[in-house]
């Protein structure tokens, strides 16, 4: 196998993790959408600091286990939560 036939092989598979991870989040998106409609018809905040921490901290170690940086894992969850609570103020506001 050449050069380009591994980096294809490489892209190939990074492409395959990327529609995954697109899909995941797609899924995820579907349910804090569920989530933040109970919450508006329960009046409850739409962010929870206290659930937000312990995500946070358990991802990390998540991270930490799977050999991943957990400052980038935090980065990466920090801006999920920051779009969800955004979607949930939305959805709260009749936005």
């Amino acid at each position: 196998m050449n050069d380009a036939d591994t980096l294809a092989r490489f892209r190939d598979s990074i492409d395959n993790i990327d529609a995954a991870l697109v899909f995941m989040l797609a899924e995820r998106f579907k349910i804090t959408q569920a989530v933040g409609e109970f919450k508006a018809k329960s009046s409850l905040p739409p962010a929870d600091p206290a659930r937000e921490e312990n995500q946070i901290q358990r991802l990390r170690q998540l991270a930490r286990d799977a050999k991943l940086d957990p400052d980038f894992t935090e980065k990466f969850l920090r801006f999920i939560i920051d779009e969800v609570i955004r979607h949930h103020q939305q959805i709260r506001d009749g936005s």
